[in-house]
């Protein structure tokens, strides 16, 4: 549970109010007094004149100090000063003396004394009240420094249900069995079932890990404990380990409860990197959860959720059965769960009625759960940027568009010839696709500028596919390179504009050379599966194979892309008419779609 930090503004706030206070009184007692005394000040020789003239009421006179008061005749307030240490009798004679009524103030004053003397000695004292009250809290703060983070779940604060969860329905269900596990224990307990200590929810980036966690918090109704891994660790040694320590206690006197750890990856990865050594932060913070999860108290029924978009570098001692017993892989949605996912997230928003979410659906493959959020969150601001009421299904497409292949760029202008080209590279791709059967259908061309593309082929898959033949990738090939033969038949020569389709065949001929066994070297693999390189895992990146294979899988790519490139070179000369009339009419109206193209080859 998350503690409450230390009131130091509050001290703060404390102490500025004292200041006010005696700076407020101060200034009070200032302004009576300038009030008090606000007369005229005159010299000795017109004070001596009032004397003489009898012009001083009552012939009263007020000495304080070497400050000389008195009042006239017509009220007026006046004062003068004589000369310091200097007596009465100096500047009056004796005769004038007499006839005076001569009032001795002392100099001191009641409010003067408390001004200087009570005021300062109580902010001196506030000082110190307000140092000690620091000093206190910093303590505080240091004590806290190793208590848990975690945020406590409020039962009574709306969450999302598992009913708001759409595309995820088989890791609902094993959710569900856990939440009806903590609700209904006696049933499982009977049947000799253990409660599961672990549960891992492995996806991509936006498939909705976080989201099952709120909803297993908003279903179960026992304490909620959440904390993202990022949180354990410090760059002081053993305090990760004592958060663990700490969340696990706070957890413990709760039980049952759930704790969610987002995020596991940042400190469950793989041990004996090299670095850091054995007290490593991020390793001792690993070890207590360890232990915590499964170590000599088995009886806790505490249930730990984490989710991770990297698996695959998380500890092995992590993943043993006994620590995370369950793993609960939250994949992508299909069609169908997509429909699903766009109907919970454009239920709250005005909707027009003829939209027809499985078109978008279709149109989005590979899109995740937060992909489609902001899909419709798009659209909607589409809608309002218009001033309409409601979201078309217009609207959906051209945030489809947007997300996908980029937003519209009418303000970068193409010369004739740069838009003549263009014209036909995309048409290249899309007649070349259009003819091989193993490639998608086209959807749409545009020689309007789209992100960094100067003109988009826009190809559409009608199904989700997750197995692909060897013809499909060789089929794709031969469409990258639709662009770059047309160029070099209708213009004799090729631009840059075909860097990015040369950069995609290349990678794909390679990874069917060195990943799927689709050559003359048969089903082996060449080099690790991942790439890059991770410290965790492997110091440094190493060929497994050698330099002889190494040649023989660039020959084999050069042959694989030169093969696609003779013969889309003859489906291009072979077609070299219906291109030219797709092009010039691509140049007149900027944008053909599916339909439009379709036309082209029904006679």
């Amino acid at each position: 549970m998350k503690k409450p930090q230390p009131k130091t503004k509050s001290s703060l706030k404390s102490f500025g109010i004292l200041i006010i206070t005696a700076l407020v009184i101060s200034s009070f007692i200032a302004f009576n007094q300038v009030k008090q005394y606000k007369t005229k000040e005159v010299s000795l020789s017109e004070f001596h004149q009032h004397i003489k003239k009898a012009q001083i009421d009552g012939n009263k006179i007020q000495i304080e100090g070497d400050k000389i008061s008195y009042i006239l005749t017509n009220t007026d307030r006046i004062y003068t000063f004589k000369e310091p240490n200097s007596q009465l009798n100096d500047i009056l004679t004796s005769s004038q003396i007499n006839n005076l009524n001569v009032k001795v103030k002392p100099t001191s004053n009641f409010w003067y004394e408390f001004l200087f003397t009570i005021v300062p000695f109580l902010l001196i004292a506030g000082f110190f009240v307000f140092m000690f009250r620091q000093a206190q809290s910093n303590n505080n703060q240091a004590m806290s420094f190793g208590k848990s983070r975690a945020r406590l779940h409020d039962q009574n604060k709306k969450s999302a249900l598992f009913k708001d969860v759409a595309g995820a329905d088989e890791a609902k269900e094993e959710l569900v069995e856990v939440v009806d596990f903590l609700k209904n224990p006696k049933k499982y307990l009977a049947m000799g079932a253990k409660i599961p200590k672990g549960i891992l929810l492995i996806g991509a980036p936006g498939t909705g890990k976080t989201l099952l966690a709120r909803a297993v918090a908003g279903e179960a109704k026992v304490p909620f404990y959440s904390i993202s891994g990022s949180e354990f660790v410090e760059m002081f040694v053993g305090v990760g380990a004592s958060r663990v320590r700490d969340l696990f206690k706070e957890a413990k006197a709760s039980a049952p409860c759930i704790i969610f750890i987002d995020e596991i990856d940042a400190v469950g990865r793989k041990r004996g990197a090299g670095l850091g050594g054995g007290h490593d932060e991020r390793e001792q913070t690993l070890n207590q959860i360890l232990t915590e999860m499964d170590g000599f108290e088995t009886d806790t029924n505490v249930i730990v959720m984490a989710a991770t978009n990297r698996a695959d570098v998380l500890d092995s001692a992590l993943l043993r059965p006994g620590r995370f017993d369950r793993r609960v892989i939250v994949d992508k949605p299909n069609i169908i769960q997509r429909e699903a996912i766009l109907k919970v997230h454009s239920q709250n928003k005005p909707t027009n009625k003829d939209i027809d979410l499985m078109v978008i659906a279709r149109q989005t493959p590979g899109f995740s759960g937060a992909d489609l959020e902001n899909l419709v969150n798009e659209a909607a601001i589409i809608a309002a940027k218009k001033g309409q009421t409601s979201i078309t299904q217009h609207n959906l497409e051209i945030s489809v568009e947007k997300v996908t292949i980029g937003l519209e760029k009418k303000s970068r202008k193409l010369s004739d010839n740069e838009l003549k080209i263009t014209a036909y590279h995309e048409v290249g791709h899309a007649v070349i696709g259009h003819k091989l059967p193993d490639c998608d259908p086209v959807n749409k061309i545009s020689i309007i500028s789209r992100g960094q593309a100067l003109g988009v082929t826009w190809f559409l898959p009608e199904n989700d596919s997750h197995l692909y033949p060897q013809s499909k990738f060789e089929s794709e090939i031969c469409s990258l390179l639709g662009g770059y033969c047309a160029e070099e038949i209708f213009f004799n020569q090729v631009t840059t504009g075909a860097s990015s389709d040369l950069e995609r065949a290349t990678e794909i001929a390679r990874n069917m050379v060195t990943r799927y066994g689709m050559s003359k070297l048969g089903p082996v693999i060449f080099g690790d599966k991942d790439q890059e390189v991770f410290i965790g895992k492997d110091l440094g990146h190493y060929k497994n194979y050698s330099e002889t294979y190494a040649a023989k899988i660039d020959d084999l790519i050069k042959e694989i892309i030169h093969s696609a490139y003779e013969k889309t070179k003859k489906m291009i000369t072979e077609h070299k008419k219906i291109i030219t009339t797709i092009a010039e009419d691509l140049l007149k109206k900027e944008t053909i779609n599916r339909k439009e193209f379709l036309a082209y080859f029904s006679n």
